[in-house]
């Protein structure tokens, strides 16, 4: 039995319950209440009815069989006997305290204050029942009436650590975190170990962004309390704020062990797993949160999020509509539902998407991107921009609406506006500052200057952006190429250019330094001013000579690449399952070389049973295998890959195969490429369907393809 309760059976102790010339009756009755007092309530309950037996208006004993009732929780039986005891005694204010407590249990809360009411009416100034008064005003959501409340509980009982605490939460729900903090520290004052008030003192500290005061005070709460369930889930919670995903997982499975029916944590715990990357748990874990609470739409909508991203879009799409059943007017449901329908080229129900979601929530900025991204797809690229600007001028510093205003804008050929906008990139998220000490060239004289040239992106960024290594040289610099290990026994052999390969070799002293895809900026490039030379990567001789033996001799031979890397956001746009391209194997007069380092699970059983494809990914050990492999082709087909930028700076031929709306640096509405002149471009049409694309590969490829003849070896 808690505190409250020995005071409430303490009470009645003080006032008997069975007239004096009944000592048979006062005997039950004590010997009950000295059970109840000790916690023992079915021994106490069996002694209270035994005295009703003896006394049926035994008002004590019907109150406090009552409050053995509401105990248990079955309140409804409790409201019944505690009216009955107040039938038989109208001026006993511990009854109507307790049939308040009673009704309250039954959420009956307009009730249980008028009871209270009616108890403070016969003893005024009762702290306890002022505390209950109180958190049934909190529960009706009228925090301002129970912080007054609570400060007459605590008038009248100074050192009351629960409604200080109490008094806390009410003041943060009316949004006074400072004056929470305060309520928090005055019950620690008193009761230090109070887990609850720890717990609600890490929550004030959370929304005035102290998060690491607040981290502390959950861990002081679970420590006092190391099975407090909602002190676990709020420090997952902060965890999860500090980006700390791998610790706030492991709060939440502790919350969920003190209380596996924690849907909140469930929900959140999903929310860090996804975090993690590890997407399939992350279902499971929203699964597990709505089998206990089927209507738990944040729960419904997280589900959604994590099937887009494992590209189950019609899956996700239910999970979204279920999801807005429970929310029709949610912006941010609607707005995702719409990169969903886009993803499914339903384009038009996307749009109509984005719109309700704007006519909810005129700046949702998301909504406004998303808006912008689907007028894309429908090649409404002025609309598109102006959708983006609006954007733009609700948050100026919104990175993710700057950065692809600049790909739409690079898209569409408006370079002198696109190079500067593309600085935008470096407020993302995914941007890691390199922090050094030496400034940024930002297109001063360098005459003279060491200048370190950082590769920033991908691999094609990368192959096609080293070439502006050259003009910075021609400024009289000295260039040192920071690239990525891969592609530095390739990029080696760039005259004039020191080349070094990132974590691996250290940086020799330099003046100036500038990342790779600042330099089309600075160099003011127009497709006019395109840096020529192509080729300007070419593969190592010994390379060459190494991989001759291993390539065919005959026939027309093409190198193939079918898929990028499976974490770009694009992937799914820009990838084509193998099985697509089998017919283009089986083209006559033709030997296919796979350039896939790296075959997915999902095409290997195709890519077996092909049989008329030569795997060299598996020997391919970086770049520069890869390019004396491509120097001994005619001919190279691939999606949007690295292979593409390689072959196209080889200056080999090379067929691109590209989605409706491609990356910026393949621009619109052409076969050629002024960044690689080698280079042909098959485009999907308005239709999104890979098949078009392949058929004219595969007519084309007929044409150019020769009879069977053999080649001689040559390096």
């Amino acid at each position: 039995m808690n505190r409250k309760q020995r005071r409430v059976a303490g009470a009645a102790a003080k006032r008997g319950g069975a007239p004096a010339s009944d000592p048979r009756v006062a005997a039950l009755f004590a010997e009950g209440l000295a059970h109840h007092q000790a916690g023992r309530l079915a021994q106490a309950e069996t002694l209270y009815r035994e005295t009703l037996a003896q006394q049926a208006d035994h008002a004590d004993a019907l109150h406090l069989l009552g409050v053995i009732a509401s105990q248990v929780g079955r309140h409804d039986v409790a409201v019944d006997l505690i009216g009955r005891a107040i039938a038989r005694d109208r001026h006993n204010a511990l009854y109507y305290g307790n049939h308040g407590l009673a009704l309250a249990g039954l959420r009956r809360f307009e009730e249980a204050i008028d009871s209270f009411d009616r108890a403070l009416a016969l003893r005024p100034g009762g702290a306890d029942v002022l505390y209950n008064r109180g958190n049934a005003l909190a529960a009706l959501g009228r925090p301002q009436d129970a912080v007054e409340c609570y400060g007459r509980a605590i008038l009248a009982r100074p050192d009351y650590p629960e409604a200080l605490c109490n008094r806390g939460a009410a003041l943060a729900a009316l949004g006074r975190h400072d004056e929470a903090l305060e309520s928090y520290d005055r019950a620690l004052a008193v009761a230090p170990d109070f887990s609850g008030a720890l717990s609600n003192r890490g929550n004030a500290l959370k929304a005035l962004g102290r998060l690491d005061d607040a981290l502390a005070s959950y861990d002081r709460a679970v420590s006092a309390r190391p099975d407090d369930a909602p002190a676990l889930f709020n420090r997952g919670v902060t965890l999860h704020e500090l980006k700390h995903f791998d610790l706030a997982l492991l709060s939440y499975d502790r919350a969920l062990a003190a209380r596996p029916d924690h849907v909140e944590a469930l929900s959140n715990r999903g929310d860090a797993l996804r975090e993690l990357g590890r997407l399939q748990d992350a279902l499971a874990s929203y699964d597990r949160a709505l089998a206990i609470r089927p209507d738990y739409a944040e729960a419904m909508s997280n589900r959604g999020n994590v099937l887009k991203a494992l590209r189950r879009f019609d899956d996700a799409l239910l999970s979204y509509d279920a999801a807005l059943r429970l929310r029709p007017d949610d912006p941010a449901l609607l707005s995702n539902r719409a990169v969903t329908l886009q993803a499914l080229d339903r384009l038009d129900e996307a749009l109509a998407s984005c719109d309700r979601a704007l006519a909810l929530r005129w700046d949702g900025v998301e909504a406004l991107i998303n808006r912008a991204s689907v007028l894309q797809e429908l090649r409404r690229f002025d609309e598109a921009l102006a959708v983006f600007d609006r954007a733009a001028a609700i948050l100026p510093d919104h990175a993710e609406a700057q950065i692809n205003r600049a790909f739409l804008l690079l898209l569409t050929g408006d370079w002198a506006r696109g190079w500067p906008a593309y600085e935008w990139r470096r407020q993302l998220p995914s941007w890691v500052g390199r922090g050094f000490t030496q400034a940024e060239w930002s297109g001063e004289d360098i005459t003279g200057k060491r200048l370190l040239l950082h590769a920033e992106q991908g691999f094609g960024d990368t192959i096609q952006f080293v070439r502006y290594a050259a003009l910075a040289a021609l400024r009289g610099a000295d260039v040192i190429l920071e690239v990525q290990p891969p592609l530095a026994p390739l990029l080696g052999g760039l005259s004039g250019v020191e080349v070094i390969a990132a974590g691996r070799d250290p940086l020799p002293p330099f003046d100036l330094h500038c990342p790779l895809l600042s330099l089309p900026r600075l160099f003011a490039t127009t497709e006019a001013m395109i840096p020529g030379g192509v080729p300007y990567i070419a593969a190592p001789a010994d390379r060459i000579a190494a991989w001759a033996p291993r390539l065919p001799v005959e026939g027309f031979r093409v190198g193939l690449a079918w898929s990028g890397h499976p974490d770009n956001a694009r992937d799914h746009e820009r990838s084509i399952p193998f099985a697509r391209l089998t017919s283009l194997t089986g083209i006559p007069g033709t030997r296919f070389v796979s350039l896939q380092k790296d075959i997915r699970a999902s095409d290997a059983d195709d890519f077996r049973r092909c049989g008329e494809v030569i795997d060299v990914g598996g020997a391919l050990r970086d770049f520069a295998d890869t390019a004396a492999v491509i120097a001994q082709l005619d001919l190279v087909i691939t999606v949007d890959t690295a292979v593409a930028h390689l072959a196209g700076a080889m200056g080999k031929p090379v067929w691109v195969l590209l989605p409706r709306i491609p990356d910026f640096r393949w621009l619109l509405d052409r076969a050629t490429s002024p960044w690689y002149p080698s280079a042909r471009l098959f485009r999907k049409g308005q239709r999104d369907s890979w098949d078009d694309v392949i058929a004219g590969v595969a007519t084309e490829l007929g044409a150019l393809a020769p009879s069977p003849v053999a080649r001689g070896r040559s390096a």
